[in-house]
């Protein structure tokens, strides 16, 4: 059974700093996108940073030169610095991975960084970051 699991959330002021952790385990996928994803209330759920199994990167538009995904040493660990944080920010965040069936290299670079991409049981519960003016 797919479970990936966050932590690191918490409340910080503006321009601080959070990391975030995601554990995944039961499961060993070869071709793969794992991401961070976030979502206020009301809102659909937003790509914050990715990586693909050939370690392509992206990143919102929003969170580019605050953020850095990077994979752990650890298998199906990744993590989430995130730095100048802004009250925008405020959101619960989830990771997610999904297997695919072909390389990751002949998609889009911006292909894991879409929700819609992921199943619905390709998700951690999330965990809360609230940064505070």
């Amino acid at each position: 059974q797919v479970q990936l699991l966050e932590s690191g959330g918490g409340s910080v002021q503006s321009g601080g700093s959070l990391r975030l952790s995601c554990a995944g385990s039961g499961y060993t996928y070869s071709s793969y996108c794992m991401g961070w994803f976030r979502q206020v209330p009301g809102k659909e759920r937003e790509g914050v940073a990715s990586v693909d199994s050939d370690g392509r990167i992206s990143y919102a538009d929003s969170v580019k030169g605050r953020f850095t995904i990077s994979p752990g040493n650890a298998k199906n660990t990744l993590y989430l610095q995130m730095n100048s944080l802004k009250p925008e920010d405020t959101a619960m965040y989830y990771c997610a991975a999904v297997p695919l069936g072909v390389a990751s290299a002949t998609l889009s670079s911006l292909y894991c960084l879409r929700a819609g991409n992921y199943g619905e049981d390709d998700w951690g519960k999330g965990t809360l970051v609230t940064v505070s003016s």
